[in-house]
């Protein structure tokens, strides 16, 4: 049985800024944004060209991390988070 990877760990393949990726075969804009010292980040990822986005806040702290989808299930920003590929 797999272990799920940690949202941070998936969270921290995206560079941070503003970025071009493939995802299920369409062309995305990320945004990935950190704040409180980068104890904080969102996650913004639309389809260019579509309508389809992803939205997500990760808080990290010393007990642990808590993964805040925003209006969206969470196995959505999951799915795009392990599937996305650099350009």
């Amino acid at each position: 049985m797999d272990t799920p990877t940690p949202v941070a760990d998936l969270v921290a393949r995206l560079p941070r800024g503003t970025s071009t990726v493939r995802y299920r075969g369409g062309r995305w804009a990320v945004t990935v944004s950190e704040h409180a010292g980068g104890r904080s980040l969102k996650v913004w990822a639309e389809q260019l060209g579509g309508t389809a986005f992803v939205s997500a806040n990760v808080y990290l702290a010393a007990s642990g991390e808590a993964f805040r989808p925003c209006e969206m299930p969470a196995e959505r920003v999951l799915a795009f988070l392990r599937g996305w590929e650099p350009l």
